[in-house]
């Protein structure tokens, strides 16, 4: 009898709550493996991207990989100069999202905040005011903002502290082997990046930031200029 009623019971559970359960397995495999919204608690990519925003990520921009692991079943495409990119650091395997500057072949130098690839220096313009004013009145007025564009490559912003005197600035030519990229922050006196975690191999990257979803401030108040925002 207690077997019995044991069953009965099992059996009324799963009918009431298989949807959900389903809908739960599924819901965590897609963001494993097709798409996930990443939260950015840090301002290395300032000021494209904000504390408090929240990313769209694209998974299968580039490859298709075996859910909750690296391992990839196919591969379609590499991440391209000027994309963002979320990945897993070579340093402490924190996630961060990052700009790709360097791929296989390249070879990038900066120096003063310059940035130079294939010998080339990058090109800097002014910023938009409105890109500008979403920052917070010290950071305006102690940060310098440009536009940084190099080859073909759509322009994106950039922030920094100083443009001359700053270590932090600079470092000699590295031509990037193969399956390796290179990746700064869009907020370059202040980004745990190449110049603190070195190359990023392939299998670590997990996918595409393409669009903010939604943003609030530090008080928690949505920031509703930021909502469905495409990431340059």
């Amino acid at each position: 009898m207690q077997e019995s009623a044991k069953n009965s019971r099992d059996k009324t559970f799963w009918e009431e709550w298989r949807s959900l359960i389903f809908f739960v397995v599924v819901m965590v495999i897609f963001r494993s493996a097709i798409a996930d919204w990443n939260g950015v608690p840090t301002g290395s990519m300032k000021p494209t991207i904000l504390e408090g925003d929240r990313v769209v990520v694209n998974k299968v921009a580039y490859d298709l990989k075996v859910p909750f692991t690296s391992w990839h079943l196919a591969e379609w495409d590499s991440p391209k100069p000027g994309e963002i990119v979320t990945f897993y650091s070579p340093d402490d395997e924190t996630l961060l999202i990052k700009r790709v500057i360097g791929v296989p072949g390249d070879t990038i130098s900066m120096q003063d905040n310059q940035l130079f690839v294939n010998g080339k220096a990058a090109t800097y313009s002014r910023l938009d005011d409105e890109i500008v004013r979403q920052l917070d009145d010290l950071q305006r007025r102690h940060h310098a903002f440009f536009y940084e564009a190099f080859a073909d490559m759509t322009p994106h912003a950039v922030m920094l502290r100083s443009t001359l005197g700053n270590d932090y600035g600079s470092f000699e030519p590295i031509k990037i082997p193969q399956n390796k990229y290179l990746m700064l922050g869009d907020n370059r006196d202040n980004s745990k990046d190449f110049r603190r975690i070195g190359l990023v191999d392939r299998s670590r990257i997990t996918g595409r930031a393409h669009t903010v979803a939604f943003s609030y401030d530090e008080s928690y108040i949505p920031r509703m200029d930021r909502f469905i925002r495409p990431l340059d």
